[in-house]
Order: C-alpha cells, then structure tokens, then sequence
C-alpha cells in the first residue's frame, strides 16, 4: 500500500508505512551506491539541532507553539534513538547533504502528525519545510550537524585513546629494568630500556590526543543561521544567537557565531580535525609496525617480545602464529589516511558561496573516528595488555652486541672505537676482550664503563680514566 504525496516535481508513490515523505522516496531511487547509511551520531545530532530551532522560532514567536512542541517532542523520540529505520539514505548522495536534512525534515513532521491526530502525508498540519525546516538551509544545517557528530564521536574515541596511553605507561614501568638493544637503520645501535621505549609509544599518543582536543575548537564555530548562502536569509535578526544558546542548553559545548559567509564553503576546520586523526593514524602504525618487528621469529627473527596468540596463523603451515592485531592495526591506519586524503580533496572543491561536498566529508571523518575507537580498543584488549617482554632474549642481544662500543668514544676516540669494532666483528670476540687483550683501558674501569643500564641516561665521563690512560 502506498500514498500519493506532491512536491515541486509532481506526484509520486510512498509507502504506507514509512514516515519519510516525496523528497526521501526520490533520493532513495536515485543514490542506491554504497549501501552504507549514516551514523548514529549524525542522526542524532540533525534531530538535536531541528530540535534547537524549533526553540529558537517559538520563543521569537515565529513558530506557532503548539506545532513547534510536537516537532520537539518527535525530535526528542529520533535523538532517544526511535524512527532509526526511516533513516535510510546512501550516505553518498546529492551534494550539501539537502536529502540527509529533508529525510529528517518529513520524519519530525510525520511523527508531529500523528501527534497531532493526522495521518502521514497531511503536511497541512505539520509541514516539513515550512515548520521544521524554518530559518534553515541545508547549507548551514548539515555543516553544524557534522560539527556536532564529531564532538559526540570523539568522546568515545579519546577515551579509548586515554585507555590505550595508560595500558603503555603499565608496561613501562613493568618492563623497565629490561635493557635492549637500540637499532637505527634496522642495525645495532646504542642500549635502551623497553621502559624508555614504551613511554616513547606512550608519550607519542599523548601528543595526539593533545593535537585531538586542540582541533575540537574548531568544531564549536557555527554556521546556523546564515541559510543558503550565509547571508541569513529568512531568519529572524536574533535567530542565530538564540538557536546557539539553545545547542548549548541541550549539548553542554560551548558553540558561538562563526562568519556564516566563510563557513558556506570553508571546510578547513574538518581538515583539521582530519589532519590530528591521520597523525594519531600514522602513530600507530608505527607502534603497530614495531611490535610486529620485535615479535618477529620465534627461531629466526628479532623474537624480543611475546604478543598474544589470538588466532592461528597459516591455513597450511601447522603451529605458526602472525600478530594478526597488529597487521588489522596497520590496515585500519591505512584506512583514515585515506579518508583524509578524500577529506582534503572534498574541502578544496567549495565553489563560489558553498561546498558541497559535506557528505563525503561527514562519512570519511566519522568513519575514521569509529575506525580508530574500534581499533585501538581492540589493540589495547587484545595486544598490548597481554604482551610479554623475552628479558633473556634482550639480554642475550645485549651481550652479543658491539652497540656499547658507542659509550668508549669519549674515552679513547671515535676512530679507535671504529677499529676496535671491526678487530672484534673479524676475529668473532666480544669487544670488552679485545678491551681487555690490548690493554686498551685498565680492567678495573671497564665494569663500570661498559654497565649498558648506565647507558640509557646521560652521565658524566670520568676523567680520571682518560688522565690514566694518558699517563
């Protein structure tokens, strides 16, 4: 069963059923491309914003307050989470989101119907632009609904981030007193703790989630009231200001004006907010990168540390285990760096007084933020609180290793060091019994000098080895 309803294309069929209107039915005819619908956030922060406006008229008396209430009270159903199932356009679709905003547009006026006693379809009553949509645009709506989604999104997001820091903190302080070998350019090169190491990946992220909460403040600069262009068009002189105020009240943030000109077509402040996911992105990956090198073996590789068995690791090879987190880590990562590369090429394609591009951009940011809340929650559970530190396989590394020539150079010179190396590597010793076989430093002193732990701080060079030596 269906019913006929008319816009400004004519007639068309919609279903009995849905309580979605004409503008919805042909969007969902035209964009069937991703099957990929948009998030929760984003449907709940358009329902919060319909919300605030309608407020915002009825206290300027625009809005007629009986119909402005069942708006808000239908507003207040979809942001509770109802009607999920009337929402159910591609999120690729025409440009500045005008489906996105119609969809939510004849939903609040279709449940205000029913309110109202009507039945769907009766927009005498409630109609969606005229009454829902009043003092706004699709231009000015969707960009303040993206900014809103992504401040809700990250919430999760950083405190996975928070989570994640924590958990490496942990494991530098339980893995402190274990010294490795450093390698630069993927060879031998001077000592350090895994507890520096890990505070290093912990420090790392720290300054992501700095860079996080910085690019935030961006997002609380609002367009709302500028309409189609940014001019204001059809809006009470105080409907902006009033509708700010009324977010605020619902949401907690602290949003303001932003220039309404501009930010019709200036997207830079979601490539901000793009740019701090894709550094937190190539962050981990690096972390992710590393841990599968220190892993690497169990007979003929690195082998230094134990990640967590999560899975078999070969459909052939019986026994054998690949650090499957860390490898879906990489791959996540690989993801938001595209999506911000999508994002970057969406924001320079404004045009004249508007971009249109916003959807792509409210998919590509909030799906990377998902992405990474998943992720790191997963390497987190499933990796880094389970990984183990081989403290006899470091310190094996440790002793083989002529990496500790570097601590001698202050001592008896860079190029002596150098040849002491190469006699070492040739005729297979270890370098404190080349040290001892030619005398090189009094015995008595080498403990003391070669004590690799000494080695991961700074330290003053003791003269009185270098005036013994001259002696």
């Amino acid at each position: 069963m269906s019913r006929k309803e008319k816009d400004s294309m004519g007639e068309i069929e919609v279903p009995d059923n849905v309580l979605f209107g004409a503008f919805t039915t042909r969007a969902l005819r035209n964009f069937r491309i991703s099957g990929i619908k948009a998030s929760p956030d984003f449907i709940k922060s358009l329902a919060i914003i319909k919300k605030a406006c309608a407020k915002a008229n009825i206290k300027l008396d625009m809005l007629n307050e009986t119909i402005g209430d069942v708006i808000i009270q239908a507003a207040d159903e979809i942001i509770e989470g109802k009607y999920r199932e009337q929402f159910i356009l591609d999120v690729f679709q025409a440009g500045a989101g005008t489906p996105f905003n119609m969809n939510m547009n004849e939903v609040i006026a279709n449940v205000a119907i029913l309110k109202l006693g009507g039945n769907p379809g009766e927009y005498s009553k409630v109609h969606p632009n005229n009454h829902v949509n009043m003092a706004q645009s699709s231009n000015d709506v969707i960009p303040t609904t993206i900014r809103l989604s992504i401040l809700l999104s990250l919430l999760p997001m950083k405190k996975e981030l928070e989570e994640l820091i924590t958990v490496f903190n942990l494991k530098a302080r339980e893995y402190d007193h274990v010294i490795k070998v450093g390698r630069t350019h993927l060879e031998d090169a001077v000592p350090i703790r895994y507890g520096q190491v890990l505070n290093g990946y912990a420090a790392s992220l720290e300054k992501c989630l700095e860079r996080l909460r910085t690019c935030e403040k961006s997002m609380l600069e609002l367009s709302i009231g500028g309409t189609a262009i940014g001019t204001g068009i059809n809006t009470h002189p105080d409907f902006k200001n009033r509708v700010i105020s009324e977010l605020n009240n619902l949401t907690g943030f602290e949003f303001h004006a932003g220039n309404s000109i501009m930010l019709s077509w200036s997207m830079t402040g979601f490539v901000y907010v793009s740019n701090a996911l894709r550094m937190l992105a190539i962050e981990l990956n690096k972390i992710s990168n590393d841990l599968r090198l220190l892993n690497s073996g169990p007979k003929t590789g690195i082998s230094e540390i134990i990640l967590p068995e999560v899975e078999p690791g070969s459909s052939i090879m019986p026994g054998k285990i690949n650090p499957s987190i860390a490898e879906a880590v990489n791959m996540v990562c690989f993801q938001v760096a595209g999506n911000d590369h999508a994002v970057a090429m969406a924001a320079e394609a404004g045009q004249l007084e508007l971009n249109v591009m916003t959807p792509l951009i409210a998919f590509d940011l909030l799906w990377s933020i998902e992405l990474l809340a998943n992720t790191m929650k997963m390497f987190r559970e499933d990796c880094i609180s389970g990984m183990i530190v081989d403290e006899k396989r470091c310190s094996e590394f440790i002793e083989n290793s002529h990496a500790l020539a570097t601590v001698l150079n202050p001592y008896i010179g860079y190029d002596n060091v150098a040849q002491l190396v190469k006699t070492a590597l040739s005729e297979n010793k270890s370098l404190k019994q080349v040290l001892i076989e030619g005398n090189i430093i009094p015995q008595k002193y080498l403990e003391e000098i070669l004590d690799a732990m000494k080695m991961t701080e700074p330290r003053i060079v003791d003269k009185r080895i270098i005036n013994e030596r001259k002696k």
